[in-house]
């Protein structure tokens, strides 16, 4: 008997055995090939994601909108900062220049400089190697901060140019018992807006890296602004109560649940 008109017509889809291996991570796996070379819509994916992680580099912070949207009722005037390295180009050529102050900006910092103890906290609001980072979760990252801690004492800084070090001479200069750099973090192929935390006890020059706690992957599809702030929070109450930041404070808060894989490797920026 000939098949009927009225029965629909069955579609066979192709076996995809790495269909639920691309549900779980953001990672380009299986993208399959067109002759020798990869097919159209893969390519022209990665060639955006290429060209997002590129803009991210070398874009620029636009600070005023950033100022206008933080906080400043709680924390006074944003103290704005650069460093060493003049421009971007020297900025990427040149990671020491990164990581400390020009001439000018100590003297800002001085004249801010409040009086002995009463600086608890600094957030240190750093362009680093994504600024789209910074303008898309530095201001809602630093509310859900400030949200956590009343009582304390917070001064903002932006700093432009800035590597993670550079919040060292920071918080030295306004006598700040933690320094936290809030930095927009070297962009991947899959997250080009990841924004980063470095926390350092007892601020100063010469501070090491295995001196910090880094809280790592703040973006859409990471660690949300309220989760960073309950971890940061979390790690600056430990960190003034055994007086100390780096490998020897381990997160050991079972509350806290992670929301997403890392996307990116927490290398200082």
């Amino acid at each position: 008997m000939p098949p009927s008109a009225d029965l629909p017509t069955a579609t066979i889809l192709p076996l995809d055995p790495f269909a639920r291996f691309r549900s779980a991570t953001r990672a380009r796996i299986g993208l399959g090939r067109a002759g020798d070379a990869l097919p159209t819509p893969a390519l022209l994916d990665f060639q955006m994601a290429h060209a997002l992680a590129r803009d991210a580099v070398y874009g620029t912070v636009d600070w005023d909108a950033l100022a206008a949207d933080l906080p400043l009722a709680a924390t006074g005037p944003v103290i704005a900062v650069h460093s060493d390295a003049p421009d971007r180009a020297t900025y990427l050529r040149r990671p020491d220049l990164g990581r400390r102050l020009d001439a000018d900006s100590p003297a800002r910092l001085n004249a801010a400089r409040p009086p002995a103890g009463a600086c608890d906290l600094v957030l240190v609001i750093a362009d680093g190697l994504s600024a789209a980072a910074v303008q898309a979760w530095a201001a809602p990252l630093t509310h859900e901060i400030l949200a956590r801690i009343p009582g304390w004492q917070v001064r903002i800084v932006t700093a432009r140019q800035a590597r993670v070090a550079l919040g060292d001479p920071v918080g030295h200069a306004l006598g700040a018992t933690l320094a936290a750099v809030l930095i927009g973090e070297r962009p991947g192929l899959s997250v080009a807006d990841s924004l980063g935390i470095y926390l350092t006890y007892d601020p100063r020059p010469g501070r090491k890296d295995s001196e910090r706690n880094c809280l790592s992957n703040i973006h859409a599809n990471g660690l949300s602004p309220a989760l960073a702030a309950e971890k940061l929070v979390w790690l600056m109450t430990e960190a003034r109560r055994r007086t100390l930041t780096g490998v020897d404070l381990k997160e050991e808060a079972p509350t806290l649940e992670s929301t997403g894989a890392p996307e990116t490797l927490p290398t200082p920026p």
